[in-house]
């Protein structure tokens, strides 16, 4: 199977990776011929027999010349994605089918007026997809069902676990439960609960290590003796008040970012992000391997 990679980034680069170890021909476009080695390079040190299967290009038609699938890239600008879609529908084949990787733009506000619009999806990885293989599938209105099944069975063939929203919502499933957490972890070190390492600590070595391996649902059902009817009668009140105090949504002032910024710099300079980075892939590829290494032990 061919497939394109339309944009080089962090996100781009993933998931050419993504691709090749699963034994695609992978074709990468970038307008930066800068990007597209760096994403060649970025295979290579983390999968050198995929290497071989990437090639790239600074020719966009060159690039979808007879790709199977596209995954798009592309900058989080709607006017960008506008005009690349519109270049791209008159260069794809009849068959070819393109997924977008955008965090929250909704595909019919850049696919609508396209022949290809049936063909078109967002496909959204959570960063780095080489590592974190959740897939959200947030088809257009005018998404065909084919086009979503072949899409679902192609995330899964490539190792990624693909969940299938029934239709377009802003921010999409992840990014809307990330931002009720970052609301409430905002507000509580804007009225000086506690500190940002203390937010950090809380998910990481407290919520954090049942939801690696367990969904929300999963750990409020297992946390009562008879289940979640249980677990919702006892504690359901509690929840209902926090969710009125919790409904106060504030803008992430500059005042708040600063401070909050000072105390993350104060405990990880901006000179050592990258080697931080690098740490966290390290400790995401190790917890995934552990993961499924425990699945085949334990059972799923």
């Amino acid at each position: 199977m061919r497939t394109a990679i339309i944009g080089c980034g962090t996100v781009g680069s993933s998931w050419a990776l993504v691709f090749s170890r699963a034994g695609h021909d992978v074709a990468i476009y970038d307008k930066s011929a800068l990007a597209a080695e760096d994403t060649l390079r970025y295979v290579k040190a983390n999968q050198p027999e995929a290497a071989g299967r990437v090639s790239i290009t600074l020719d966009l038609e060159k690039a979808l010349a007879s790709a199977d699938y596209v995954q798009e890239s592309a900058p989080e600008r709607l006017p960008i994605k506008r005009e690349l879609y519109a270049t791209m529908d008159g260069l794809i084949g009849e068959k070819t089918i393109i997924g977008s990787s955008t965090s929250g733009i909704p595909s019919s506000s850049f696919t609508e007026k396209l022949a290809c619009r049936d063909r078109c999806l967002v496909v959204h990885p959570i960063n780095p997809p080489h590592l974190i293989p959740l897939v959200e599938l947030v088809p257009a209105p005018w998404t065909s069902p084919d086009t979503l099944r072949h899409v679902k069975d192609l995330m899964e063939s490539l190792g990624q676990q693909p969940i299938t929203l029934s239709r377009e919502i802003n921010g999409f499933v992840v990014n809307r439960l990330q931002s009720a957490l970052l609301g409430e972890a905002f507000r509580l070190v804007e009225d000086g609960i506690c500190l940002p390492g203390d937010i950090d600590k809380a998910v990481a070595d407290g919520l954090g290590l049942r939801w690696s391996f367990m969904g929300p649902f999963e750990t409020i059902d297992l946390n009562a003796a008879n289940g979640i009817s249980e677990y919702c009668a006892n504690l359901g009140p509690m929840y209902f008040g926090l969710a009125k105090e919790q409904a106060d949504p504030r803008e992430w002032g500059p005042e708040l970012v600063a401070g909050i910024e000072k105390k993350m710099r104060a405990a990880l300079p901006a000179s050592d992000l990258a080697k931080r980075r690098d740490w966290r892939d390290r400790f995401l590829e190790a917890i995934v391997k552990a993961k499924n290494s425990i699945r085949r032990d334990v059972g799923a």
